[in-house]
């Protein structure tokens, strides 16, 4: 009897720390959410990154966490918003975009591991991921934003959602590419360290934060203050062009976790320099940016896979 009593104990207080779990993962997974959309706007989406990267290192056993921490506040913002956008638009945006994105990453874990044999990313899987997840992202919000405008026709004449489904395409891939690489380069890196503390000294020691400390983020402060200050547009375009220079150094040294941090800082500075939320000069900038971390970030990861493993294999939970 007493046995009995204690195994039931035991199977309530795992059932609760189960849940507690998926409670703190949601509540974690919500403040970073809520911040990163702070930063985001419709040609750079940070929360895709933020999503990408959660669908990709999680277990799937914590996805429901995910849809949690990003349904209820959209939730509430459908239902504060719906007498001025229409009760289409309302059911729409209670949808978490994290819901859609599964159905698309879910096969892809099925089908690939994260990881390859030798503990590499497989740079290639989280390319199209970025992609496809760019895709719904693109139609879905475009949806929304046609829903909210047949509620009162001629009240924003001036949006073409043509237009901003391009940018949210834009966004959404631009913004995957700025945070996920950056996050699985870190987690990489702390795997690195074999259990050994992370002090600052290690922190300092190391060659990719002293190149960015020291020549990559002077460079480009230098060229967003130039490109904020000038009022030739030719010289605006150049120094926009011009952020992309220090990405392709660090790509050339630290391979793909070098275009990684890159990466995001060049993507930072050039949202600093966009004039409006459909710049068009910038809009182009974020293209070629786009399309070149895209093949930097390639090309680093297949040139570390050619080289010694510095990982172990590495098993993904599903």
């Amino acid at each position: 009897m007493k046995g009995s009593t204690t195994t039931q104990r035991m199977a309530h207080t795992f059932h609760w720390s189960r849940w507690g779990q998926h409670l703190a993962i949601a509540a974690v997974y919500a403040a970073c959410y809520e911040l990163t959309l702070y930063f985001s706007f419709p040609q750079w989406l940070c929360t895709a990154g933020l999503r990408l990267a959660c669908l990709l290192l999680l277990p799937v056993r914590f996805w429901p966490a995910l849809v949690l921490g990003e349904g209820l506040p959209l939730l509430e913002n459908a239902l504060l918003c719906a007498p001025r956008f229409g009760a289409p638009w309302a059911v729409a945006q209670a949808v978490p975009m994290v819901v859609l994105w599964m159905a698309l990453l879910k096969p892809m874990r099925r089908r690939w591991s994260l990881y390859d044999a030798r503990g590499d990313v497989r740079m290639s899987m989280i390319l199209w991921a970025a992609l496809g997840t760019a895709m719904i992202t693109a139609l879905s919000t475009t949806v929304r934003l046609i829903l909210a405008l047949q509620h009162t026709p001629g009240k924003w004449p001036d949006i073409v959602p043509a237009d901003y489904f391009f940018a949210y395409l834009l966004g959404a891939y631009l913004g995957a590419l700025t945070l996920t690489p950056l996050i699985l380069a870190l987690r990489e890196r702390f795997r690195r360290l074999q259990g050994a503390p992370l002090t600052s000294t290690v922190v300092w020691r190391s060659p990719l934060l002293r190149d960015t400390l020291c020549w990559v983020l002077p460079v480009l402060m230098a060229l967003v203050w130039l490109a904020m200050a000038t009022h030739h547009d030719g010289v605006r375009l150049a120094a926009q062009l011009a952020l992309m220079v220090p990405v392709i150094g660090l790509a050339w040294r630290h391979d793909w976790h070098g275009t990684a941090v890159g990466g995001m800082v060049a993507s930072v500075a050039l949202a600093i320099t966009a004039n409006d939320l459909l710049d068009p000069a910038t809009l182009r900038v974020q293209v070629l940016l786009s399309l070149m971390l895209s093949i930097a970030l390639w090309i680093g990861a297949r040139a570390l896979r050619r080289s010694p493993s510095l990982t172990a294999p590495a098993s993904q939970e599903r």
